[in-house]
């Protein structure tokens, strides 16, 4: 029982170090208006760092989803039964 709550741990930081990740892709530029055209705020999104939280993201997943299936597995198989033959 303790590796699937390994697992959930290391999904729970994967998915705290995306949320950094996209927000550090986010770069905001702001531009001063002038009397023929009104400022505004830009943002744009740096490509490796959004890569680098779909990737989190999925690696996250894919540990719930493998600490899931050992825990569902871990209580309907126990090991120490004899298999019928």
């Amino acid at each position: 029982m303790r590796r699937p709550l390994f697992e959930l741990g290391f999904a729970v930081l994967f998915v705290a170090c995306a949320v950094l990740s996209w927000r550090a892709a986010q770069r905001t530029t702001e531009f001063v208006g002038t009397e023929e055209h009104p400022g505004f705020t830009a943002v744009r999104y740096v490509p490796p760092l959004l890569l680098l939280a779909c990737a989190l993201v999925t690696v996250s997943g894919l540990l719930v989803i493998h600490a899931a299936a050992r825990i569902y597995a871990g209580s309907v198989a126990r090991r120490d039964v004899e298999p019928m033959i």
